[in-house]
């Protein structure tokens, strides 16, 4: 499963701790490769690489794990450039959607941490690691990656992600589901809860919302509950449901408040609470 590997009659006892993210349950929403701020011009090598990368999501769950470690190998062999680096990152931010396995990750992981090895990226700001180190952080601290970088800028990032987990596990919000009812995440101690930041505009949102439902009809008589967070229009939100029906809580985030204080980024994204918070 950004990842602990744990059965859900497992974690719905005490054996699960503090937060817990989980890569089957919440994959990263990239932007297009040629969608980025700076838009790279990619060389006669690197073009079907790209195209390669942003066609993945077209790709059968059985054939993308081998399309995926094929494709870090080809990164993997270019010659070290800042396009290199994007080809990596956009490949690591895709290689966790799904449960891809422990050996397509590795290898995606291996490739970014080569990429900036060989270019170093300059700091997004002066406080905060650029998101390339803070993706193979994410790796090496979710996924169990193997991550081999000195770089002062990647050890900055693995405790940014400490300190974020920390800060979440006592992050509390009351939020209103569509059909009026307040839900306060600190009122759910002694159920395990999945909290799950989802747009109707993301793939592999609308991908795993089938999933998510069935997991919390499965297991809600065990004290699991999902609650779905949404930042968009009341009426966007409610029209996709009509279509797209699921039975946990979806609830409404007007402002991105709740988003920004958990820094949410990337969509979808899930933080799994065990029964004492």
């Amino acid at each position: 499963m950004r990842r602990e590997r744990v059965g859900l009659p497992e974690f719905c006892g005490a054996a699960a701790t503090g937060i817990i993210l989980v890569a089957a349950l919440f994959l990263l929403f990239p932007r297009n490769l040629q969608a980025q701020s700076k838009e790279p011009h990619w060389t006669p090598v690197q073009a079907p690489i790209a195209k390669n990368i942003d066609s993945l999501r077209s790709l059968a769950d059985d054939v993308r794990p081998r399309a995926t470690q094929l494709l870090a190998a080809q990164v993997n062999a270019l010659q070290p450039s800042a396009n290199k680096v994007a080809l990596a990152y956009s490949l690591a931010k895709l290689s966790t959607e799904g449960d891809q396995g422990q050996q397509t990750v590795q290898a995606v992981a291996a490739t970014l941490a080569q990429a900036l090895h060989q270019h170093p990226v300059p700091h997004d700001d002066a406080s905060q690691p650029s998101q390339e180190y803070m993706e193979l952080a994410m790796l090496a601290t979710y996924e169990h990656a193997h991550v081999n970088l000195a770089s002062p800028q990647f050890r900055q990032a693995m405790q940014k992600v400490r300190v974020d987990d920390l800060r979440r596990q006592t992050a509390n919000f009351t939020l209103s589901s569509l059909d009026g009812r307040k839900w306060t995440l600190r009122d759910l101690r002694g159920q395990v809860v999945l909290v799950n930041f989802w747009a109707t505009w993301c793939p592999p949102c609308r991908k795993e919302m089938p999933d998510l439902d069935a997991l919390y009809r499965k297991f809600r008589t065990q004290g699991f509950l999902v609650l779905g967070i949404s930042d968009e229009e009341p009426s966007t939100v409610r029209s996709f449901l009509a279509e797209h029906k699921v039975a946990y809580p979806v609830l409404l985030d007007p402002g991105d408040l709740v988003h920004k204080r958990f820094d949410v980024v990337h969509l979808p994204k899930s933080y799994l609470y065990d029964r004492n918070g």
